[in-house]
């Protein structure tokens, strides 16, 4: 991945950082993708919160959500489970990579959502919508994802399509009703991809009142002084939001707002200011269509692109003082199973009457956030195969960049737009970091294939690109692969062995390390000081030899929420090997009913990604351990600081 020369620049860099924090971090990447759910992703991925999941949600049916009912049935079948897309082989595996799913709307995705039942995906979306791939067809996301710190709780800002979440990354609002950019309720919302003048709705709310006017958060670092760069092709699928805005689209030739938010200098220049060290504090990138992974364009052709952005990164003579984002837009009509935490009912600028219902104008939705979509963070203090679990949306990587500015002293860079629901919500990305242990290693990541090419390079084609359908740069795909394969979506695997299956046997068999403030959704493997958390004999709690790979069945473990809170903060912990709980009385034992449970709180502790574990509602109450025997303690002071991995095995 790296060349002989860039590897000793990265060695070099490595020796130098030492103490590093989050004002050691000079140059922030944010780059986002298009239209793919995590699950249809990276549902098979060992430790993540995937087709694993030991605390799926039941829905008010009594199916989990990975159960979706079909109605009517089809060929007897009531329900679908998630299936693997390529299944059938043959000309699949090609086929499928053009192959386009359920509808991204507003409609279809707040059916889905079925007002929190979520168990409305295949009637209201999709069959297509349920299927996933595997590593084997999209390797390098898989790589990159493993070599660094993969969000696992990640969402969408809105339940609806590309432009009203792109405009939440880089401004943190749609201009909902009584959110902070239109407190009045007199502007439109931004709900969809209309972008032509006036509102296109105008009851029962305004919405799509194009252009847009409120502030944007690249404005914000502008008034600062914090130095900033849209880079963008001239085909770039209509994906930067900044041009949706009259100050953008009013900006001189030469301003601020014209060269850095709505000019057009390429991809090239983003990779020449990284290989540089020049590049700006705050990049956003927006791909080209082709290579955007938006149905029909291929997911192979994205980890191509997006392997390009880690290589600048990862090969820059900065690479230990920046930070890269990759992220997705919305889920694109596929399938997750993890119901969105959305606001409480009326909450202002959350939620409000539904424009494109049906109905009378008395149907109030929730506004977002909607399923999650992969996300990863790039750098030498995310390195290593790390699960992020804290909850995040797109609002999340500009209350990062708010955190950053804040570390170096910038004034007044906080987004205004923001609802107080998402800030007090979602995380702002900080505890994902480890600064005491960066990482600077060369990650292995499958080399993708370049996408093929129009017959002449972009610099100097000039023929007729009609014959090969929409696109509007020089890649060949996903054209080709539409010709070639016009029927590519597979039969839908209606049946008992669909029904039946165990959905946890098709997640790879591994670990990865566990950051931030924990969420349920794993399985988890307590250690300190070389020893796990162990299941004696169904009996008691204990402490015993951790291995390697994490993999004894005694040491694993599953947490359950404790309290009501829309985020819980308490947890009972419960044996993966026979259920048992750990006890409250005595404390260290197991028993089998959760009514006897100890509630534990978790702290986490970024720089060294450790936790401690404090028994809920006493303040001086650790779990901890005793050197003289090599056993668990609980103590009244000097909690114990645990690493915990999420694991996945058969």
């Amino acid at each position: 991945m790296r060349t002989a020369n860039s590897c000793l620049v990265v060695v070099a860099a490595a020796t130098a950082v030492s103490a590093a924090s989050l004002k050691d971090v000079k140059h922030l990447v944010f780059f986002m993708q298009e239209n793919r759910a995590f699950d249809h992703y990276f549902g098979t991925m060992a430790g993540v919160r995937g087709f694993a999941d030991p605390n799926v949600p039941i829905t008010e049916n009594g199916y989990t959500t990975f159960q979706q009912p079909v109605n009517p049935p089809v060929n007897g079948s009531s329900i679908l489970q998630p299936w693997y897309i390529n299944y059938a082989g043959g000309i699949y595996p090609d086929a499928t990579m053009c192959m386009d799913a359920g509808s991204n709307g507003w409609v279809a995705m707040h059916e889905a959502w079925s007002n929190g039942a979520y168990n409305n995906w295949a009637n209201a979306d999709s069959l297509y919508s349920m299927a996933y791939f595997t590593r084997k067809e999209i390797p390098t996301h898989f790589d990159i994802m493993d070599s660094f710190t993969i969000l696992d709780m990640s969402h969408q800002s809105i339940l609806g399509p590309t432009d009203p979440n792109r405009c939440m990354w880089l401004t943190g609002s749609v201009n909902s009703p009584g959110s902070p950019s239109n407190p009045n309720s007199d502007g439109g919302a931004m709900l969809d991809n209309t972008a032509t003048p006036g509102c296109d709705i105008t009851s029962p709310v305004k919405a799509n009142c194009f252009p847009f006017t409120w502030k944007t958060f690249p404005e914000y670092l502008q008034d600062a002084g914090v130095s900033w760069q849209l880079y963008q092709d001239e085909d770039n699928f209509e994906d930067n939001p900044l041009a949706y805005f009259e100050q953008y689209q009013k900006a001189a030739n030469g301003s601020a707002l014209r060269e850095k938010g709505d000019s057009y200098l390429g991809l090239q220049a983003f990779y020449k200011a990284a290989a540089e060290g020049t590049l700006p504090s705050i990049s956003y990138i927006v791909g080209p269509q082709e290579l955007s992974e938006h149905p029909p364009n291929r997911p192979v052709d994205g980890g191509w692109l997006q392997q390009q952005v880690v290589n600048a990164v990862v090969d820059s003579p900065l690479y230990n003082e920046t930070v890269l984002v990759i992220s997705y837009d919305e889920q694109g009509g596929w399938f997750d199973h993890v119901p969105p935490v959305v606001a409480p009912k009326g909450t202002p600028g959350e939620w409000l009457i539904d424009p494109y219902s049906s109905s009378d104008h008395d149907n109030y939705t929730a506004l977002g956030p909607g399923p999650r979509v992969p996300r990863v963070i790039v750098s030498p203090y995310t390195a290593g195969g790390n699960v992020f679990t804290e909850l995040t949306d797109h609002t999340s990587e500009i209350m990062f960049a708010e955190a950053w500015a804040a570390a170096h002293g910038y004034k007044g860079v906080y987004s205004q737009e923001i609802t107080p629901w998402r800030r007090a919500t979602m995380s702002n990305l900080v505890n994902a970091f480890d600064f005491e242990n960066p990482n600077f290693a060369n990650p292995s990541i499958n080399q993708a294939t370049k996408p093929p090419m129009l017959p002449n390079e972009p610099s100097d084609y000039s023929g007729d690109i009609a014959e090969l359908g929409s696109l509007t740069g020089p890649w060949a795909q996903p054209s080709l692969c539409l010709s070639e394969y016009p029927d590519n979506q597979p039969a839908v695997p209606f049946g008992s062995a669909n029904a039946n299956q165990n959905m946890s046997l098709l997640v790879e068999e591994g670990f990865k390390q566990v950051r931030g403030q924990l969420s349920e959704g794993r399985y988890l493997v307590f250690e300190i000081s070389g020893f796990a958390l162990t299941n004696v004999r169904g009996k008691i709690v204990d402490l015993s030899p951790a291995t390697a790979a994490h993999e004894d069945i005694r040491q694993r473990w599953v947490i359950h929420a404790a309290d009501d809170a829309p985020i819980p903060t308490s947890f009972y912990i419960q044996s993966a090997l026979d259920k048992t709980y750990l006890g409250a009385d005595p404390l260290g034992s197991l028993v089998k009913n959760v009514k006897d449970a100890q509630a534990f709180t978790f702290e986490y502790q970024p720089n060294g990604a450790t936790y401690t574990v404090q028994l809920s509602g006493q303040s001086n109450r650790w779990v901890s351990f005793l050197e003289v025997n090599s056993s668990l303690a609980w103590k009244d002071a000097g909690a114990g600081n645990f690493k915990i991995f999420s694991v996945a095995y058969h």
